[in-house]
């Protein structure tokens, strides 16, 4: 798969990575979360913020692959 359509292809995936993880993010904070002490709130936000970059990771490794030589 050439590489321009490798991006053009993770570009829509990363987008549809941060709408769902936002949305579930915010479904997990205002259910759960609340309830807990404020220090494990903070632990929790920081964690609900953080942790979608481990798979636009990969999504973006594969997008910046070389092209394969025939």
């Amino acid at each position: 798969m050439p590489m321009r359509l490798r991006k053009f292809i993770g570009t829509i995936l990363m987008l549809i990575l941060v709408v769902v993880w936002a949305l579930g993010a915010m479904a997990i904070a205002q259910g759960r979360v609340t309830e807990l002490p404020w220090a494990w709130q903070t632990v929790s936000y920081v964690l609900l913020g953080s942790l979608w970059i481990v798979p636009a990771a990969f999504l973006i490794r594969w997008m910046e692959r070389p092209d394969k030589k025939a």
